[in-house]
């Protein structure tokens, strides 16, 4: 079941969206995989903290995160991955590894990869590790209001 939070918050805004069901999977890759979805449109949600903050950087499931290009990108002094620990009480309602990447629906920043802002349509966690939304990236720029910068590189794996 999707995160009531968040399907609340998408119809009240009259959001258009696809919740696609897909077999319990645990890497972006392998629900991209599971989803038939591209890598570069599978939204993955990466827990940072940015100079203490915890925030979100979103990017293409087949990226990870540069942090040095995301500190240049913030102007940060310190950037780091987060530790399960530091967010897993942050999001109620949502299985960890499931978080979607809508950090203003939990006082929480949001950084997107430009990569990912070209793209026509999204798919991203729905708060479930069986659940995905689909839906056009403008959309959700417009309901989240990320900050948009360059800090993603293609992965090697």
């Amino acid at each position: 079941m999707p995160a009531k939070k968040l399907k609340e918050f998408l119809d009240s805004k009259g959001a258009k969206y696809v919740l696609v069901s897909h077999a319990p999977a645990f890497t972006a890759q392998e629900i991209a995989a599971q989803a038939h979805i591209p890598g570069k449109e599978l939204a993955k949600t990466v827990m940072v903290k940015i100079d203490g903050t915890i925030s979100m950087a979103v990017l293409p499931a087949s990226y990870v995160v540069d942090f040095d290009l995301l500190k240049a990108a913030t102007g940060a002094s310190e950037v780091a991955l987060a530790s399960e620990s530091e967010f897993k009480d942050l999001f109620p309602g949502c299985e960890l590894g499931a978080t979607p990447p809508f950090g203003n629906l939990y006082d929480v920043p949001v950084y997107v990869d430009r990569s990912l802002a070209e793209d026509e349509e999204i798919a991203f966690n729905a708060g479930s590790l069986k659940e995905l939304f689909r839906m056009a990236y403008s959309d959700f720029e417009g309901l989240v209001g990320p900050k948009v910068a360059e800090f993603g590189r293609k992965s090697r794996g």
